[in-house]
């Protein structure tokens, strides 16, 4: 989706402005997002929530199509086609990114996109060259997403210390016969969950990991629904 992210800047982005987001065809391409651990139980009544790895370790994504570059949920209009959509989308065209060197956070823009414009829209600084309002949403809604992505990630990494993620390999067929396979994702291994020893099932619960992993399993069941959308 992101195609040159750069911090913002007064020096760099004075006299820039957003224009709405009213079209989706930026992602029409990603058929993996990021979720966050809280938009769990709204995703998990649409999308497949699968587990891939990122730098080496497991994350919690969205699958919204079953092939490289599929996006399902993005119609040929550039609409939505459900009605949740992923923090990382509606987070479009802003993310955060770390000072080279530092763990300080700062925020950043997809200089190629579409809705930064030099004519038209809200303008990211004032006058004054004080960042105007929508720096200061965009930058404290990415914070809160930051907080909730670095809880995701201890969740996924406490999974795959115990042992519970395996290979997701589903081969379904389509309403014209076509065997479709999903694979490349990772999936809770329900019979190794079910075999833990008791210490480490509690220890699940106690950290509230126990709701979002029923939630998971209960979302792979729509996985069927993108087979029938994909026809």
């Amino acid at each position: 989706m992101f195609k040159k992210t750069v911090p913002v800047t007064k020096q760099q982005h004075v006299g820039k402005k957003i224009l709405p987001v009213n079209t989706f065809r930026f992602a029409e391409k990603a058929y993996l997002v990021s979720l966050i651990a809280n938009e769990f139980n709204k995703a998990a009544s649409i999308y497949p929530i699968v587990f891939g790895q990122d730098s080496g370790d497991f994350r919690p994504f969205a699958l919204l199509g079953l092939k490289q570059g599929e996006n399902l949920f993005v119609d040929k209009d550039g609409r939505w086609k459900a009605h949740y959509i992923p923090a990382i989308i509606r987070r479009y065209p802003f993310v955060l990114g770390r000072n080279e060197g530092t763990s300080d956070l700062m925020l950043c823009i997809d200089e190629e996109s579409e809705f930064l414009s030099d004519t038209e829209g809200e303008p990211l600084f004032d006058e004054q060259g004080n960042p105007s309002p929508i720096i200061e949403k965009a930058r404290n809604y990415l914070v809160e997403l930051q907080r909730f992505s670095e809880l995701t990630n201890l969740f996924a990494k406490e999974l795959a210390r115990l042992g519970l993620l395996t290979p997701l390999q589903m081969q379904i067929r389509n309403t014209e016969g076509v065997l479709v396979k999903i694979e490349g994702v990772s999936a809770v291994n329900e019979k190794k969950l079910n075999e833990l020893p008791d210490e480490d099932f509690m220890n699940l619960r106690k950290r509230g990991a126990l709701g979002l992993i029923y939630s998971h399993l209960i979302s792979l069941s729509q996985i069927e629904r993108l087979v029938q959308m994909q026809t």
